[in-house]
Formats: C-alpha cells, structure tokens, sequence
C-alpha cells in the first residue's frame, strides 16, 4: 500500500471513530428517558406503569374477581441534601384487586427558604412492578415547597386484574409501593407548585387511601 493510501485509510479510520464516538454520547443522553419509558410499559425493576381511567375494570368484571384483595405497603425514602420531612398519610391498606384507589403522602419542607424536589419510585417485589397502575401521581415532577409549608401529595392508583393470571405474580400477598424524594439544585424556570396537589379538588368520598 503506498504512503498516501495508507494515509487516508488512517483518515478513514479516524472520521469513523470519531462518529462512533459521538453516537455514544447522543445514546448516553437518550437512555435516561427510554428507558424510564421502557420500565413504564413493562414494569421492569418494579417500575409502575401508568394508566388512564378507561383502563379501570367495569363493574361486571370486579363481581368476578370475588372480592380478591391484596395489601399494599407505602414506603418513603429522602435523598441526602433535601431538608424534608416526607411520609404516607397511611403505612398500609387492605384494597380490593382492579378498584380504584387514593393515597396520600405528606411533605414538609423544614428549611427556612423555599427548596424544590422530585420524587422517584419502585414497586416490590418486581414482578408486581406492571400490575400497578397508577392514573396519577407526582413521580417525576418538580415540586416546590415555601419554607415551613406542609401539603398532601395524592396517588391514584388499583391493581390490574390481570396479575391473578400471571404465574409469576398471582400469589403475591403485598406490594409495596416506594418513593424517594431528591432534591432539584437548578429547578425549571415555573416549577410545578406542590400546592396544586391539595385535597381540594379530591371528592370527599376519595379522601381514604
């Protein structure tokens, strides 16, 4: 091979590389979002997966279930950095598998200036991870809190009926269902008010977990 084929054989080598390099990069930055996405649909790592009120069992098909019920454990965790007090209104429930329920976590901010967080969760044992369907939550939003101010975080939220067909998790007992609050150093411009969340837009026959 002569000196300037071997030159740019080299050249070539080195645009490909270089292009690998930054496709690399580009996939980096995009599999947080996939694969949030992806645990989403699939319940993978006991992510939850989301659903919209269509999706509830009809009246019909709760009657079958035979009042199948399961027990579902509330957890809450703090991020170190984050001057919070945060916990579920109730440790545990007894709820009937397919019905629609409400939960509540409470968080308090115990600094002396306003601070924004953003809460992450799971759902044990894994396999449960995509029979939990939450309708609404506050997962993933920004949420900020005035000093000293106190509010009520709501999830919706009810077992899909098709966990009893799963071999795999139709003996399951307990969910437990964690949360874990980080805090948010450079919060979006309008953050999302965690007073939005109060329990004056919930019905009062919704108040109970």
């Amino acid at each position: 091979m002569s000196d300037l084929a071997l030159a740019r054989a080299k050249r070539r080598t080195g645009v490909l590389a270089a292009l690998l390099a930054v496709a690399m990069i580009g996939l980096a930055y995009a599999s947080v979002p996939l694969y949030r996405l992806f645990c989403q649909v699939t319940g993978f790592g006991g992510t939850t997966s989301t659903a919209e009120e269509a999706a509830l069992p009809g009246a019909s098909q709760l009657k079958a279930l035979g009042g199948r019920t399961i027990r579902i454990r509330f957890d809450s965790n703090m991020a170190p950095g984050l001057g919070w007090r945060f916990a579920p209104r109730d440790r545990d429930v007894e709820i009937r598998i397919g019905e629609k329920r409400l939960a509540f976590y409470n968080a308090t901010n115990t600094e002396s200036v306003a601070t924004t967080g953003r809460a992450t969760f799971n759902v044990s044992p894994d396999t449960a991870g995509q029979y939990f369907r939450k309708i609404e939550c506050f997962c993933f939003t920004e949420q900020t809190l005035a000093a000293g101010e106190t509010v009520q975080m709501p999830v919706t939220y009810f077992i899909d009926p098709a966990i009893l067909d799963d071999p795999s998790a139709n003996k399951i007992k307990e969910i437990t269902l964690s949360y874990t609050f980080f805090k948010v150093d450079n919060p979006a411009s309008e953050p999302v008010s965690a007073t939005t969340h109060s329990t004056a837009s919930i019905k009062p026959d919704q108040t109970r977990g």
